[in-house]
This record gives structure tokens, C-alpha cells and sequence, in this order.
């Protein structure tokens, strides 16, 4: 069975686009709430749940991490760069996992992966204290051998394959093939090297029946397509769809 575990990273963009300047985060007027729908989606079977608390805290913000722990069910993957200043927050906030990935200010999203070969000293430094600490740590990058490979030499236990490309090219056949057979060799690579691995980015509720032929992805996190279907139908049945589709 491969594990779903939900992004809600966009609920707090919602919230942020109207009540950013507001003293409080959450209550009263101020909707939607991060942490409650977290604790939603845990109910409708959620594996787990990633939150990204960026630099520049444009959506997600620490508070809702905290409150989130508080009433738990599964466990928490915290989405960071590999700042000082974040790092020292993962050790804070203790989360069941960390997920290393690259920011850039002016991106929507988070885009491409993180660039361990070219950043293996930090990459190192950041892996070996979190892992000391008891924190496993994943590296979100691109299926890429040597990415691969620099994950394994710095110790990473887990990696998240981004799969940005894959949705992308989705709609065109010959695209698809291509993109899909990229990430079976990332996948088949980072097995032989003994790493976990994880998955996500851009996968929906259509490009979900190629995505599941990885069979050996331990688990998919999924969120922009899971919150803007509970437009229409709900939290509970997006999750519960998203499921289905992903070991029906």
C-alpha cells in the first residue's frame, strides 16, 4: 500500500490573502483554519500531513504547526529550506520528519529540486544534525542519479522525487512515457542505494493512474489538487477519492 500524505499548505494561502494583517491567525472571522482542516483530512485517512513553513512565512505559519500537534493523529512532515534559521525551528517544532527543499522568493510554489551535489557541505551539516537529533530527514530533488547518489553519500535516509515534469507533460503521450520512465529509474536507483522513497508535485486526481505504477514510491504527498477539489466536494471525499484512486 503506498501512504497519501496531504499538503494543506494552500488552506493558509487562502486565509493569508485576506487576513495576513490581522493580529490573530486563526478564530472568530478568520477562516480557513490550517490546523483544523489538517486534523480533517487525518480523519477522512490521511497518512499525514506537510506543512511548509517558508522563510518569508507567506502562508503556513508557526502558530499553525504548533496548534496542529496539539490534537494530532498521524504525524507531521515540516517542508523547510536548509537556513540556519530553519533548521533551528525543526529542532523547536519536532516534527516526525523533515523535508529539505529549495526556496526561491519569488516562486508561487516550490519548483525543481534541491540541488544536493551542489550544495553537499550544508546538505551535510543539516542532515547529520537532524538525524542526531532523532529528526529523519528527506531531500525533495529531481530524479536524478547524481542528486541520488549525494543523497546517499551525505547519510539522507529518505528522498521525495519531484514529480513537477511528469504532471506537466501528462497530456502528451510521448512526454508522458518519457517523464514516467525517469522517475522508475530515479526510483529504482534510490531503492538500490537503500534510500526510502517518497514522492509529489503536481500529482491529481487524472495523472494519479500513471503516478501509482511506482510501485515502489513509499508514499505520494499530495495538496494543491486535494484542496481545490474540496471546493466542490469537501475535504473528507477529496481525501477519500485521492485514496481510492491511489491503491484502488
Amino acid at each position: 500500500m503506498i501512504l497519501l500524505g496531504v499538503n494543506i499548505d494552500h488552506v493558509a494561502t487562502l486565509r493569508q490573502a485576506r487576513y495576513r494583517d490581522e493580529e490573530s491567525i486563526h478564530g472568530g472571522f478568520i477562516e480557513p483554519d490550517p490546523a483544523a482542516m489538517a486534523w480533517l483530512a487525518e480523519e477522512a485517512g490521511a497518512d499525514g500531513i506537510t506543512m511548509h513553513v517558508r522563510e518569508d512565512r507567506r502562508h503556513v505559519q508557526v502558530e499553525d504547526v504548533i496548534r496542529y500537534q496539539e490534537k494530532k493523529k498521524t504525524r507531521l512532515n515540516l517542508e523547510t529550506s536548509m537556513s540556519l534559521e530553519m533548521v533551528q525551528l525543526a529542532q523547536e517544532i519536532r516534527p516526525e520528519s523533515v523535508c529539505l527543499v529549495p526556496e526561491n522568493r519569488k516562486e508561487v510554489t516550490t519548483e525543481g529540486g534541491l540541488d544536493v551535489r551542489g550544495n553537499i557541505e550544508r546538505a551535510n551539516e543539516v542532515v547529520r544534525e537532524l538525524v542526531q537529533n532523532g529528526i529523519p530527514v528527506s531531500m525533495f530533488i529531481d530524479p536524478d542519479p547524481d542528486q541520488l547518489e549525494a543523497c546517499a553519500e551525505i547519510g539522507a535516509p529518505w528522498v521525495e522525487l519531484h514529480t513537477g515534469s511528469f504532471a506537466r507533460a501528462w497530456y502528451d503521450q510521448e512526454k508522458r512515457e518519457l517523464e514516467l520512465s525517469t522517475l522508475r529509474e530515479g526510483m529504482r536507483i534510490g531503492v538500490e542505494l537503500g534510500l526510502r522513497v517518497n514522492a509529489g508535485h503536481g500529482i491529481n486526481y487524472e495523472n494519479m493512474e500513471g503516478a501509482k505504477t511506482l510501485e515502489s514510491i513509499y508514499e505520494f504527498n499530495i495538496g494543491h489538487s486535494i484542496i481545490s477539489r474540496s471546493i466542490r466536494t469537501g475535504l473528507q471525499e477529496s481525501v477519500q477519492k485521492m485514496r481510492s484512486l491511489l491503491n484502488g
